[in-house]
């Protein structure tokens, strides 16, 4: 049995088959998901898990080399824009609107949703390597 790091089975799988560039969502409670994208599925109650925990146990254990949100965060949700800037500091942001981001949600690997509450609190994910 594993002492440290993500826990959840399906998630720890589905991010050790993670390639350079790869995508992956981390995704509020209402983000539409295409029936065609794996889910992984962490809600348990509105709120828990918040995406500040989920992101930061990825930050813990994955290299990213991209982040994409919804530009409407930034007005909207100005804490879930700083802890991704908190959390990826140097990695390249790109802002695109709601409806847009929706549509790259299609070319993800997987979307790991959370049972997050606020407005715009999603992100798209690029995967780097460590070398």
């Amino acid at each position: 049995m594993k002492k440290s790091g993500i826990i959840n089975p399906e998630l720890a799988r589905a991010l050790a088959t993670l390639g350079h560039t790869d995508l992956i969502c981390i995704a509020d409670a209402g983000l539409p998901i295409p029936d065609f994208v794996a889910r992984i599925d962490l809600t348990l109650v509105l709120g828990i898990p918040a995406i500040a925990d989920v992101l930061g146990a990825l930050e813990a254990e994955c290299i990213f080399q991209k982040k994409v949100f919804a530009e409407e965060a930034r007005a909207k949700n100005k804490e879930f824009v700083a802890e991704l800037d908190s959390l990826w500091p140097d990695i390249v942001g790109q802002e695109v609107s709601h409806e847009e981001f929706k549509k790259l949600v299609s070319k993800c690997r997987f979307v790991i949703r959370t049972g997050e509450f606020k407005p715009y609190a999603n992100v798209i994910l690029e995967s780097n390597v460590p070398f």
